[in-house]
């Protein structure tokens, strides 16, 4: 984690700066003539070789200000204690940051567009946050937790209910229709024939919780395998879309909180990194393509942003959470491409979004992350 890995470097350092008191003694010792241009040029060298950090005081004077002369034996001293300063630092953190550690630059604010490029600095950093979430995931914070589900009966919502389940929480599920394996599982609840699109239907759902969850997660969605592009717009698909990847948070939310049930909640709405405007350059960069999907994410975002804003006074933060690239049957469109952009199976997806869920507090409302990585998207 970044603040490990800080902790880890600082002890490099300070083995770094040993090193160089050592090297400072020595050109104390042989410095016996006034400094030369060449001693000069030499000392201004020596900071771009290991990092290229502009020379610091010494003794009230820059390396570099002509003040006197290294003595050839000086200049050696100096040249081998900073390699051994270097070589320290590397060495720690060779040594002490493991894989597990590793993790990028905690002054990260946003996560990069281009997907490949994405898992490409992943692996490159040996980021396992990302590239192995089960080896830093700690559901814990679940147990004896009620979390509502909206949308668990199959896909990425089944597999957040069985980690969730096996992690300890009381977890009620909901859908259309159930399935053989959310049958299997035992939850505390399950609520059948609720259809995100109908606002009756949800209300319905809301009335039939016994207290305000927890956790709330919204799932649902929907993804047609369909052209849509300017020769073949599908004007009924996009609104269908909208409809119930758009409008089904607005409704949920709406409902639990008109029958009492939103108090002290954590809501958590799955969306896409498809809902950001910033990144259509890069991502759909000379096609455009797939309207109904954009626009339904990009209005399931504005929505979800003006919520998290209605509801601070009530301290009910909302987050917005895009999954990660998943091997579902709703990406299936895109499975040539799941290896190169880093697609992982459904049970790290969940992993991931729980990550992000059990963290959700009143100063994250209304943000917009990726899973992948925990960073942010533009909007």
């Amino acid at each position: 984690m970044p603040g490990e890995s800080r902790r880890y470097l600082r002890g490099g350092a300070a083995a770094a700066v040993v090193s160089l008191s050592t090297a400072f003694c020595a050109v104390r010792n042989f410095a016996i003539e006034p400094w030369t241009t060449r001693g000069t040029e030499t000392s201004r060298r020596l900071p771009e070789r290991f990092g290229g950090a502009t020379a610091a005081p010494v003794g009230g004077r820059s390396w570099g200000d002509g003040a006197g002369a290294f003595g050839g034996a000086a200049t050696c001293s100096l040249i081998a204690a900073v390699g051994s300063a270097a070589a320290a630092v590397a060495a720690s953190s060779k040594r002490r940051l493991s894989p597990r550690a590793a993790a990028p630059d905690a002054d990260r604010v946003y996560s990069l567009p281009d997907q490949i490029a994405r898992f490409a600095r992943a692996k490159e950093e040996k980021n396992q946050r990302y590239l192995d979430i089960s080896s830093v995931f700690d559901g814990s914070a679940f147990k004896d937790k009620q979390v509502l589900v909206v949308g668990g009966n199959r896909g990425l919502g089944l597999e957040i209910v069985k980690v969730l389940k096996a992690e300890g929480a009381a977890v009620i599920s909901t859908s259309r229709g159930s399935s053989p394996e959310l049958d299997e599982l035992g939850l505390s609840q399950v609520i059948l024939g609720v259809d995100v699109a109908d606002e009756a239907s949800m209300k319905k759902m809301a009335s039939e919780l016994s207290s305000p969850p927890d956790f709330v997660i919204f799932n649902a969605g929907y993804f047609p395998d369909i052209v849509d592009n300017l020769d073949s717009i599908q004007v009924a698909e996009a609104i269908k879309q909208i409809d119930i990847c758009g409008l089904g948070p607005l409704r949920c939310v709406a409902a639990m909180k008109g029958e009492g049930k939103l108090k002290g909640s954590k809501v958590a709405v799955i969306t896409s990194q498809a809902g950001s405007t910033a990144w259509r350059a890069t991502q759909n960069a000379g096609e455009g393509g797939d309207y109904g999907h954009h626009m339904s994410r990009a209005a399931c975002n504005i929505g979800c942003a003006l919520m998290s804003e209605e509801l601070k006074k009530d301290e009910v933060p909302i987050v917005m959470l895009h999954p990660g690239f998943n091997r579902t049957t709703m990406t299936a469109k895109y499975s040539h491409i799941w290896d190169i952009e880093g697609a992982v199976e459904p049970v790290q997806g969940a992993q991931r979004v729980l990550h992000e869920v059990q963290q959700i507090s009143m100063e994250h409302t209304g943000k917009f992350i990726n899973c992948e990585d925990g960073l942010q998207i533009p909007w």
